[in-house]
């Protein structure tokens, strides 16, 4: 590697203030990247809370792990709120902003309607606002993405979605035991589990993964091995506090991994 006094020996001052320019921005490029990729683990965390919010609102209409249901929305919404408020003071780019202007819109709503009584027509309505919700944070997370370029921000997609995807198979499980049994429930519970699957066996096989997130995705990958069959066991029930559990699990290592992907240069 090339010292000051090097530099100024072979190619002379102006070179020098050229060659320390050079790794200024260098510097300053790795320390924007290092912020786009803390940000995409954000949003991908806003993913998996409209999904737990949602999940944790039918469970506790379904009077099935209330007091933790219960604990955990309300913890889920100042956390929500929180990351919303993250989201906006660190994103500069008018169509994202855009976006994040209409998800707080929603969060707002949801927020309201699970303060309400519980039935099946807000339950709906709450279903179709997480919903919203997590079309509007996906392309935040696309975008954000795009500027990154870098290979570890889209494993923390992928790490994060993993989260968002647990959260969001309880969620169909439990709204289908309420009597939301049209055929988009059980669509979108077996394209979760599918997706789930395809996604975790990618993250197994990354190159770059430490000893450490390879122990944490076997972890997984032994319970998934098990639980999957009840979560397509829609259509049968019966297994609604297993569901929870077992995705609350899977979200919390999930949760663990994204860390340490986004330690990762």
């Amino acid at each position: 590697m090339l010292t000051r006094e090097k530099v100024v020996r072979r190619f002379g001052f102006a070179t020098l203030t050229m060659f320390f320019c050079s790794q200024f921005i260098v510097a300053a490029t790795a320390t924007t990247q290092t912020s786009t990729v803390e940000l995409i683990s954000i949003a991908g965390k806003q993913r998996v809370l409209s999904q737990r919010i949602a999940k944790d609102y039918l469970y506790k209409g379904a009077d099935v792990a209330v007091n933790k249901s219960n604990k955990q929305l309300a913890k889920t919404l100042k956390e929500s709120k929180y990351v919303q408020q993250k989201l906006k003071e660190s994103i500069t780019d008018p169509r994202i902003v855009n976006l994040i202007s209409f998800v707080e819109m929603n969060f707002q709503d949801i927020s309201e309607k699970t303060k309400e009584k519980f039935n099946i027509d807000n339950a709906q309505y709450v279903l179709d606002l997480s919903e919203s919700m997590l079309e509007g944070n996906e392309y935040i997370m696309t975008s954000l993405q795009k500027s990154s370029g870098a290979t570890t921000s889209k494993l923390i997609d992928m790490s994060t979605r993993q989260s968002m995807l647990s959260q969001r198979i309880a969620k169909y499980y439990i709204a289908y035991q309420l009597g939301i049994k049209d055929d988009n429930t059980v669509n979108q519970m077996n394209k979760a589990v599918k997706l789930f699957s395809e996604s975790h066996k990618t993250l197994m096989a990354n190159k770059t993964n430490t000893p450490e997130i390879n122990a944490k995705l076997k972890k997984i990958d032994r319970l998934w091995g098990v639980v999957y069959k009840f979560y397509l066991d829609i259509e049968m029930g019966g297994l609604p506090l297993i569901v929870f559990n077992t995705t609350d699990d899977i979200t919390k290592s999930m949760k663990e991994i994204t860390s340490l992907y986004v330690k990762l240069k």
